[in-house]
């Protein structure tokens, strides 16, 4: 079983940043692909972005492609989302997301949330006008 937790979420002025953070327990976090999802308020669950399990090869949803940075820390069991240049439409609860099947991040499936097989419990973002 995999148990992840987010933190850093919090209330910012549209044009500022903020940094989440997912720690993930489990022996095998390096061979889980990561991801980041959003659901705002009367909205469905949208993707956020993704990241493969070094690192090396990420996805954005154009929403935030440009302003929004994925990374991991596969020693510390952790991934983060860097967000910068924070709009009002970026209001949501973020959520961390691991697919633990030990397969290859596939842009042909990172953005279905129904592929990822663990959640984070949320975390609020709220951006201000």
């Amino acid at each position: 079983q995999v148990q992840l937790v987010e933190s850093g979420g919090g209330l910012v002025q549209a044009g500022g940043s903020l940094r989440l953070s997912c720690a993930a327990s489990g022996r095998t976090f390096s061979r889980y692909v990561m991801g980041w999802f959003r659901q705002a308020p009367g909205k469905e669950r949208e993707f956020v972005a993704a990241i493969s399990w070094s690192g090396g090869l990420t996805y954005y949803s154009d929403s935030v492609k440009g302003r929004f940075t994925i990374s991991r820390d596969n020693a510390k069991n952790t991934e983060y989302l860097h967000m910068n240049s924070l709009k009002p439409e970026d209001t949501a609860v973020y959520y961390c997301t691991a697919d633990a099947k030990g397969r290859g991040l596939g842009s042909n499936w990172c953005d279905r949330d129904y592929e990822y097989d663990y959640w984070g419990q949320g975390t609020q973002v709220t951006v201000s006008s």
